[in-house]
């Protein structure tokens, strides 16, 4: 990464001309310096996310504007200045540049290049924080945003224009899932940007990496707020990414934005508070930890055709510890979103991958967004595996079940092996319908595990060689007639068969 010095040269040249069009330079002395932050005397006419310049290139950000004195959080470099410093106004709230040259790109959270591939080439530039789209731009969420993810798309729907939690303990796979939903992006017109909060350079470096292996770097941006990055920058981060998908999302574009994740964010926005001597609440958060998620995610949403017809769909990410999704941010970003996706630790451990905890996740609006040919499949399954979850544990006793127990059960694990999916092997939502066709029929209900990913297989190619018009019919949100439908499982039984997957009586 290119040295933080340096890198604060390119808005330099800009500072400069915004006092140049000021009729006098407003010049102040810093007062003292705590931890990441300073308090300023004078500065009268400061405006709340001012940048403000020290000596050296060091840049802060007004967050605090009282009476006699102006609160700050530096962005950089806080080390270089002490009590007594000179500090400047620059005339200019904190912006990020905003073009398509950043596709491609690894930024900051101010757009400087952090990818050693040059400066960046944008003409304009957006405050990090704006308004959020007025009620009588906004339209329906009703087209749905694959994720390629079997679990996400049938049973909790992502619609383009949605804000969908992803939330669980440490090590459960979040960024995995988000990771998967940006790859399945790929050649589908959608700009993904990534936003690393906090996170581990080796962690974001890793998320680059396969970006690039799978191919669809060129139509992503990653904005990036370090773990050893000052907690200004962290905070601004996600306004920031925000801000860039805006920009694609009034142009007509779809765009995906992954916050990673918003429990650093929140510990960023502590750190600063306390330090800017605001009052604590419970678990010494500020009174206002609620308003600056809820302000960034009200941006997210599905544009009407006069106002640019984009999207803008917000994937944010939230750690739980000991799955207490009652906790104080874990509960408030809940209520904020459309829906959440749940990662069980419980799951996870066992070797369930994605771990989602179907039962506690849910999709408020997706499901109006949802390809019809997925409505008529998923009720049964979800039936029957909302009961084998009940069943299974109920059967641990050991009390002897009857038949039809012994069925239902049978069905829910074939159900739970469906779902299992490792990642980066994304499907498209034809092939999904095709499996969870078969699913449905009892085709994989006595198949051994090592059989489930051969069967699958097997499925699929049937599917895509024998039926490849249904499968163009419902990527077009067409249904299958329920004759056609019963050729299909027809097919898929023989093909089974024939392969001795399973038996005759199956």
């Amino acid at each position: 990464m290119l040295d933080i010095k340096n890198t604060f040269n390119a808005i330099d040249q800009s500072i400069k001309n915004t006092k140049a069009e000021l009729k006098h330079e407003e010049v102040s002395v810093v007062s003292s310096i705590s931890s990441g932050t300073a308090l300023i005397k004078g500065l009268a006419h400061a405006q709340m996310n001012e940048l403000l310049k020290f000596s050296d290139d060091v840049f802060a950000m007004v967050q605090t504007l009282n009476r006699d004195t102006v609160g700050a959080v530096f962005l950089n470099n806080p080390d270089s200045v002490k009590a007594g410093d000179m500090v400047y106004r620059t005339g200019r709230v904190v912006d990020v540049p905003v073009s398509d040259s950043l596709l491609g790109r690894v930024i900051n959270p101010i757009g400087l290049p952090l990818d050693g591939k040059g400066p960046i080439s944008a003409q304009n530039r957006c405050p990090v924080e704006v308004d959020s789209a007025p009620i009588m731009d906004r339209a329906p969420v009703d087209q749905p945003l694959e994720t390629g993810i079997k679990a996400v798309d049938a049973f909790v729907p992502i619609g383009r224009g949605q804000r969908e939690l992803i939330l669980g303990d440490r090590q459960t796979g979040k960024t995995a899932l988000a990771l998967d939903a940006i790859i399945h992006q790929k050649d589908k017109d959608v700009i993904c940007i990534y936003c690393a909060i906090g996170q581990r350079n080796s962690a974001v470096a890793g998320v680059i990496a396969d970006l690039e292996k799978y191919g669809v770097s060129d139509q992503c941006i990653v904005v990036c707020a370090a773990a050893d990055d000052e907690a200004g920058m962290q905070y601004i981060a996600p306004y920031a990414a925000t801000s860039i998908g805006e920009y694609f999302m009034h142009r007509g574009r779809d765009v995906l934005v992954v916050y990673d994740d918003l429990t650093n964010h929140a510990r960023a926005y502590r750190q600063m508070s306390l330090l800017l001597r605001r009052p604590p609440g419970r678990e010494a958060f500020p009174g206002d930890i609620f308003y600056i998620h809820s302000r960034l995610l009200e941006r997210a949403t599905h544009l009407r055709p006069e106002a640019g017809g984009g999207s803008l769909t917000a994937l944010p990410i939230v750690s739980t510890e000991a799955g207490n999704i009652s906790a104080f941010i874990p509960t408030n970003i809940i209520s904020i979103t459309d829906g959440q996706i749940y990662l069980s630790a419980n799951l996870f451990q066992k070797g369930i991958m994605p771990a989602i905890d179907i039962g506690r996740s849910v999709s408020r609006v997706g499901g109006d967004a949802q390809l019809p040919a997925y409505k008529s499949l998923i009720g049964p399954l979800k039936l029957f595996y909302s009961q084998f979850e009940e069943l299974e544990s109920f059967s641990r006793f050991g009390t002897q079940l009857d038949q039809e127990t012994r069925n239902r059960i049978r069905r829910g694990q074939a159900i739970r092996s469906v779902l299992e999916q490792r990642q980066y092997q994304t499907l498209a939502a034809s092939d999904q319908i095709a499996v969870f066709m078969a699913t449905n029929a009892g085709l994989f209900d006595q198949l051994s595990a090592q059989n489930f990913v051969p069967a699958q297989a097997s499925v699929l190619r049937i599917f895509n060689t024998q039926f490849a018009r249904e499968a163009k019919a419902i990527e077009e949100r067409q249904k299958i007639s329920s004759e056609r439908q019963n050729e299909m499982i027809a097919a898929f039984r023989q093909a089974l068969l024939r392969e001795g997957l399973i038996a005759d009586d199956a």
